[in-house]
């Protein structure tokens, strides 16, 4: 006669067999080879514009949105649905090479269906920081209310699959955390608010402390795989070489020493997490070598242009004023930046392919 735990471990592995044959065919082709036996649900994001799907476009204050042309010019259709890119993003790029789905929509697309939630969303909301000042300026969704949708996202998969299918797909899926470009660029240097609370050795253990807070807070809601992705070379960015890289358009190295700085608190914090949360597949993803690599042999990958943004002068166009009347490079795979803050798909796809091969068996 069966005991009542050995009836649930038996309920569990089937729940985990059938997971696992609707994952191999209802989800895409894998291009990243997954150890034996392994599932990927789904991919969820939190964060910043880097990887906002089209989160903004149902925030009627953001400042921050791109559903008009020339965003989405290489998406299916030319249909610009509020990535900040000419394509897709570095999330739906990740979903793709996983076999989990082609594109990653955003939580709240009102269309979405069953299946689009049980195989991951993104919350992410460009203006968004690890500083909620960030995304208040900026009238961005700040990270408390990206774990808000959250839970309110879990609540959905519990009335539609139940208990034991959510838990499987909460504890399995791979989360990707991006943010803190938008608090060291515009809230820390250009704004400057915090330059009269905070020193910038402040400043970076404050943006820390808010990160390990939010990881916290999505260990405690069950998710045990989740990849943090440092800061980038922000200096670097189109929009940074412009206001702050002197007569020379050089990058701004202020800004990337403070990245950084972030980068190295942020990498210690998340080792301490991984040893300290028990069952936590928890990565500090390096982002600033790879992307800075790209911005300084940009014809090692085939690139042209590293410097500027593909809409129009490339120098500080974005959002609202990067438009359908502001002209685009002709060949868009040339240029890292499609405007002067975000990727292009070609730049984010090398990125990727150079990223999940070397993290994904620490994440899985």
């Amino acid at each position: 006669m069966l005991c009542r735990s050995s009836i649930i471990c038996s309920r569990r592995l089937c729940y985990a067999v059938a997971a696992l044959l609707c994952f191999l065919t209802c989800g895409g082709e894998a291009t990243i080879k997954l150890p034996d036996g392994t599932v990927i649900p789904a991919i969820i994001a939190f964060g910043d514009s880097i990887i906002d799907q089209g989160m903004n476009n149902y925030i009627p204050s953001s400042i921050a949105k791109c559903n008009f042309p020339p965003y989405g010019d290489d998406l299916p259709g030319g249909v610009p649905t509020g990535r900040f890119s000419n394509g897709k993003t570095a999330i739906d790029i990740i979903a793709e090479e996983l076999g989990v789905k082609e594109l990653v929509p955003p939580y709240l697309d009102p269309n979405l269906q069953i299946e689009d939630l049980k195989t991951g969303v993104s919350f992410a909301s460009a203006g968004c920081g690890y500083d909620p000042l960030t995304a208040q300026n900026g009238a961005a969704i700040p990270l408390s209310r990206q774990l808000d949708y959250f839970r309110e996202y879990l609540e959905k998969l519990r009335s539609m699959l139940g208990e034991n299918e959510t838990n499987f797909i909460t504890e399995n899926s791979l989360l990707w955390v991006l943010a803190g470009s938008n608090d060291i660029a515009i809230t820390y240097f250009t704004v400057g608010i915090r330059r009269l609370q905070y020193t910038i050795d402040a400043y970076t253990d404050f943006m820390v402390e808010s990160a390990s807070s939010f990881i916290q807070e999505l260990y405690g809601m069950g998710t045990r795989r989740i990849g943090v992705f440092s800061q980038v070379p922000i200096g670097c960015v189109p929009a940074m070489r412009t206001l702050y890289g002197s007569n020379t358009w050089n990058c701004a190295e202020k800004q990337n020493e403070v990245a950084k700085l972030v980068n190295a608190k942020l990498s210690h914090e998340i080792d301490f997490l991984s040893k300290t949360l028990p069952g936590v597949k928890l990565v500090f993803i390096d982002l600033y070598h790879p992307l800075l690599d790209l911005i300084q042999n940009p014809g090692k990958y085939d690139f042209e242009e590293s410097e500027r943004g593909c809409c129009g002068t490339g120098k500080l166009e974005a959002s609202y004023l990067c438009n359908k009347f502001s002209p685009t490079c002709k060949e868009h795979d040339k240029f890292i930046f499609w405007d002067s803050f975000h990727p292009t798909e070609a730049c984010s796809k090398i990125l990727v392919e150079q990223i999940l091969p070397k993290y994904i068996s620490h994440l899985t």
